[in-house]
């Protein structure tokens, strides 16, 4: 199980990773092993406006439909097209090549909200 240092974690599975005032949002290694198989992922469009712990998409497996939350609020920058065609890259990838959406922060201050991945680890108990 991949718990990168680099990145802040949601308590519902999702994490940023921040460069400036960007962040790279997905699902984490422990959600996608969860769900298993993601055979589809409904995500906004560019341009749209999200807050903190809002509801902004979902991922669908062979099993079950999970909802995907905000780690912080900002606005949509770039949907990864590549999920429309590799949904599975959300399992084979989580933190690279299966990123979701990038944002631009609205508010930074939000980030010291997250979880570090050795709280994350523990509340997800690894």
């Amino acid at each position: 199980m991949n718990f990168p240092d680099n990145v802040k974690y949601h308590t519902e599975h999702t994490w940023i990773k921040v460069e400036g005032t960007i962040g790279s949002i997905g699902i984490t290694d422990f959600a996608q092993k969860e769900l298993g198989e993601i055979v589809y992922a409904d995500l906004p469009n560019s341009g749209t406006n999200l807050d903190q712990d809002e509801i902004f998409g979902s991922v669908e497996a062979i099993k079950t439909v999970s909802d995907l939350f905000m780690p912080v609020s900002g606005k949509v920058l770039e949907v990864n097209v590549a999920l429309n065609d590799e949904p599975t890259l959300v399992n084979t990838d989580p933190f690279g090549k299966g990123w979701m959406l990038k944002v631009h922060l609205s508010n930074p201050e939000e980030l010291s909200a997250l979880l570090d991945a050795t709280a994350y680890r523990e509340k997800v108990g690894y």
